[in-house]
């Protein structure tokens, strides 16, 4: 697995190992975290908490369009290197739990539409994606948990589920994948961990924690033996915010379900998927051996924002539209 923290660059260590890397947040860190607790975060029915920095309102349909371009782009110059772009949009929390918004918070009709309108611009700029909302949906209508009740990332189930969707379109897409049957990552033992989740324990009052409480975390352990295979090479590489940490289990289920090494790459929410998606392909790694595939996570809430979204990205990762896309087109030239 790749050591997302490691300066100059980064090192090829593959998913067949270590699995407690440090617990981190989508939660923004910089001026947006300055902020009073109210406006970041608000409790909800059944003390479900959101975050409140995404809209309830109206989709920014000029930057999700902008978003889908620069996306498309990013896909056309990979599949011109042999790598095919695979992207993975994560629905809003607040979409799947609407009944547990406050009754004065709801969702506007037409942010109910958001998720849809981002796929279909995906599907028809000609990008690998799939519908993880509806995916997920019908895990919640099964009784499975989607999203943890006091934290803004998914629950075992939801990463499970969309690693085997992203598995999937990965098949489609790359039929012969490189590298040996039985190089795949053995999942380990499910394990329980009793905390607050995120939004609880950075943006409500001690009184409100204590009100909404802690809740249990389901992850998975590694599996005995796993760092054996560390330097096996990945023909799947994941890139995204810290659902794909391996904490939470995705890229381990992805690397089962495919049955090869997968290695990734993350970064707390609010370095944004932008920066996240730069430091890898500007890497020694991406130049030295390319994936047959690149799985692009994107996230519902923040996807309409751009590199130069100043203030809700971290300041240090917030670069210019037109220097984010040159040194893309250089990265993949």
């Amino acid at each position: 697995m790749t050591d997302d923290r490691t300066p100059g660059g980064l090192r090829r260590r593959h998913l067949l190992g270590l699995m407690a890397l440090p617990f981190a947040g989508l939660a923004p860190s910089g001026p947006a975290a300055a902020q009073p607790t109210d406006t970041l975060a608000f409790v909800g029915q059944d003390g479900y908490i959101f975050a409140a920095w995404d809209s309830l309102g109206t989709p920014d349909w000029k930057g999700i369009d902008a978003t889908v371009a620069r996306v498309a782009e990013v896909g056309r110059l990979l599949a011109a290197r042999g790598v095919v772009l695979v992207v993975p949009v994560l629905p809003d929390k607040m979409g799947i739990y609407q009944d547990k918004l406050p009754a004065d918070k709801p969702l506007s009709a037409e942010m109910r539409t958001r998720y849809a309108g981002i796929l279909s611009r995906l599907q028809a700029a000609g990008v690998a994606t799939f519908d993880d909302d509806a995916l997920l949906r019908k895990l919640r209508q099964e009784g499975q948990p989607v999203y943890y009740r006091t934290d803004q990332h998914w629950a075992q189930p939801a990463a499970d589920a969309t690693a085997v969707a992203t598995a999937d379109l990965i098949r489609q897409k790359v039929p012969n994948l490189a590298g040996q049957p039985g190089t795949g990552m053995a999942l380990g033992p499910l394990i329980n961990e009793r905390r607050f989740g995120d939004l609880a324990d950075r943006f409500l009052s001690p009184e409100q924690r204590r009100a909404v409480g802690r809740e249990v975390y389901t992850v998975r352990r590694s599996a005995d033996g796993e760092g054996l295979l560390a330097d096996a090479p990945a023909p799947v590489h994941v890139t995204g915010n810290s659902m794909v940490q391996p904490y939470f289990g995705f890229p381990q289920k992805l690397s089962n379900t495919l049955d090869r090494p997968v290695s990734v790459n993350w970064k707390p929410g609010d370095v944004g998927f932008w920066r996240v998606l730069l430091e890898y392909v500007e890497s020694a790694g991406f130049r030295q051996q390319k994936p047959q595939a690149l799985v692009w996570q994107l996230f519902e809430p923040n996807f309409h924002l751009g590199p130069d979204a100043r203030g809700l990205w971290d300041s240090a990762s917030v670069v210019s539209a037109e220097e984010w896309q040159r040194r893309i087109r250089t990265a993949l030239a």
